[in-house]
């Protein structure tokens, strides 16, 4: 069993005082069965009124914090261990009417009830480019998981990852045009390539241990998808990889925006900077 310890400190800095409106803090890690969650401490300066750990819409827990007074900054620091259990990506049997539906490019692969609650997840409105892409992969291909794993062998080939800094994802179109993008905007690339042959896809934010990141260690994304039999599979674009016991994951949502890590706003005209570091280590 490998044990980690993850130290991530999120640094707001305002060019003046400010008051601080209630902020909702997404860094608490989601219960999964691949790892135990030990040693959670969340610093908030400055110090809230209050604090209480609720769920958003999509169930993600997250701190929702108050303030009073006023401030020239805002820090957050989480610090805890996790000790991982090995996981395998693969440990599923599809469901066999799926898979016969996929074999046979069927445009829908859920039961009418499954629509209903994944409606946002399948929602797209991508470019014809997008879907052609996906479906160069999908025609005359039997097994899901062989599609899959293609394209996510081709989007980790082909497109170069990079990191950026600025806010906001790239559009589908313009990460396909540039060959190269952030976790971010591969991540949605490759959602709206898999919405748009019928596949319900989340957008995932959290932790990430692989020495090849180029990034480091910040938050890292990327995608689940809902597979009937398997339930919400977890692929990583920017590695070409099935998500092991090194995924560890904060937020989902069909709606990208929802998974920022802290949301919140503040009064005054001040001008505001963001500084984030992550640290994860073996111990």
């Amino acid at each position: 069993m490998k044990s980690l310890r993850i130290v991530h400190l999120t640094r707001y800095s305002y060019s003046e005082s400010v008051v601080l409106n209630p902020h909702s803090i997404f860094l608490c890690p989601l219960q999964k069965s691949h790892y135990t969650l030990s040693n959670y401490k969340i610093e908030i300066t400055p110090k809230p009124m209050d604090m209480e750990l609720r769920h958003n819409i999509d169930n993600n827990p997250y701190y929702l914090s108050w303030f009073e007074g006023e401030t020239e900054k805002l820090e957050i620091k989480v610090d805890f261990s996790v000790q991982l259990k090995a996981f395998n990506p693969f440990a599923f049997i599809l469901d066999h009417k799926f898979t016969e539906d996929f074999q046979k490019n069927k445009d829908s692969f859920y039961s009418e009830e499954d629509k209903q609650l994944l409606h946002a997840a399948l929602h797209f409105s991508a470019e014809p480019e997008i879907t052609a892409f996906a479906k160069s992969f999908s025609t005359d291909q039997d097994d899901p998981l062989i599609f899959l794993n293609g394209m996510l062998q081709s989007i980790h080939e082909e497109w170069e990852h990079t990191f950026r800094e600025d806010f906001g994802l790239w559009t589908p179109e313009k990460t396909l045009a540039a060959k190269s993008g952030s976790c971010r905007d591969l991540s949605w690339m490759l959602i709206q390539m898999l919405r748009s042959i019928g596949l319900a896809c989340k957008f995932v934010s959290g932790y990430a241990f692989n020495p090849e990141l180029e990034e480091g260690h910040e938050l890292h994304a990327w995608v689940e998808v809902f597979l009937p039999g398997a339930g919400w599979v977890g692929i990583d674009p920017s590695l070409g990889l099935f998500a092991d016991e090194h995924y560890l994951p904060l937020a989902s949502s069909a709606i990208p925006r929802l998974t920022l890590p802290v949301v919140g706003t503040y009064g005054g005209a001040a001008e505001s900077k963001l500084e984030s570091e992550v640290y994860i280590t073996p111990h």
